[in-house]
């Protein structure tokens, strides 16, 4: 069964391509060289696109190849467009519970804000851009978000896209919507080839991590630092609400191991004092980004750190510091709110 979807974004769930041939003119231009037409751009480019300037621009280096693009593009999300069907898809893959990853090349500031102006970005756990070869990336994302390859699919409109996913033992599926013809991308053999996304609810089916599955059973922990202070984070996942840093237990590992290698993954922070509160039931949370049943074993821990300084990986957009009055007068989700009250209620924070 098919629970995890990684989707490419350009011409797979948004028609950028008149911003990308005018920013890939505008560098040609600037070079001296004779600009491409539409037609012409969609013959020969490629991916990883290192390859397409090294034919196009030999010798420019990567970090001012990127400069010169980001330059060139017109503003980040003018005249970008959800391609046909994306949003019926969209709401599909939440409605059945399966999680969406983007893995996309182009610039991450660019995904980004396409995403936000098209009121799609909440879809998304990740956005992994700014990637040059995903064949080399999309191993380190599976991993990061421990994602199976025999429950995960990429679904792509370019070779690159589908080597990247055949790369990682994934089910591939090439969409013809976008810079690679159907004749083209059957080169690189997709387990399946797809005019739109329209059909890909049928093909999928029902069945989500979300839907006729069991529970997910996670662990997260309410931390103290030494000034009292809680540690809140904020993701998108939960409705961009405040709450505690935590997340699935791997087979074979403890409830505590899996809350101190959750905990270093998310913020880099080492507990102490790591001490059970209770289990939330949590069925279908409204807050929760897609159809959900977790079993919440929250804890409450002390920092270890004499100084600690939290860096949150990608799962994360921002954290705080905040004394129990201030926290709770923050916007919390349901869960968190849960466990910060019972911890007062048991006197563990004050």
């Amino acid at each position: 069964m098919i629970r995890n979807l990684i989707l490419d974004w350009s011409g797979t769930l948004a028609d950028d391509l008149p911003s990308v041939l005018r920013a890939v003119n505008g560098m040609l231009s600037a070079a001296g060289k004779a600009e491409l037409s539409r037609d012409e751009f969609k013959s020969r480019f490629r991916l990883p696109y290192t390859e397409f300037f090294d034919e196009m621009l030999p010798g420019m280096p990567v970090e001012r190849l990127q400069q010169l693009y980001l330059e060139h593009f017109p503003h980040a999300h003018k005249g970008v467009t959800l391609l046909p069907h994306v949003a019926e898809f969209l709401g599909h893959a939440a409605a059945t519970g399966r999680r969406l990853v983007v893995l996309s090349s182009a610039p991450a500031a660019h995904v980004e804000a396409q995403a936000v102006a098209l009121g799609v970005r909440d879809a998304f756990e990740v956005l992994r851009c700014g990637v040059v070869d995903k064949r080399e990336e999309i191993h380190a994302l599976l991993a990061a978000l421990d994602m199976r390859p025999e429950e995960t699919a990429f679904i792509g409109d370019m070779r690159h896209d589908i080597d990247a996913g055949k790369a990682a033992g994934l089910t591939t599926m090439a969409v013809c919507t976008g810079y690679e013809s159907a004749a083209v991308l059957l080169e690189s053999s997709p387990d399946f080839l797809l005019r739109d996304l329209s059909r890909l609810p049928v093909l999928l089916g029902h069945g989500g991590s979300g839907g006729a599955g069991f529970p997910v059973a996670t662990v997260g922990a309410l931390i103290v630092n030494r000034a009292g202070e809680l540690l809140l984070i904020r993701t998108h996942k939960w409705s961009h609400r405040w709450g505690i840093p935590g997340g699935k237990i791997k087979r074979g590992e403890t409830c505590e191991e899996a809350l101190i290698r959750e905990i270093a993954e998310e913020t880099a922070l080492t507990l102490s004092d790591i001490e059970f509160v209770m289990v939330q039931d949590c069925v279908e949370p409204p807050e929760f980004q897609r159809s959900a049943h977790f079993l919440l074993l929250n804890y409450i821990a002390r920092c270890a750190d004499e100084a600690p300084e939290v860096i949150l990986n990608e799962e994360a957009q921002a954290f705080q510091w905040l004394p129990l009055s201030e926290a709770l007068q923050t916007d919390l989700n349901i869960p968190t709110r849960i466990l910060i009250e019972e911890c007062m209620r048991r006197g563990l924070v004050s």
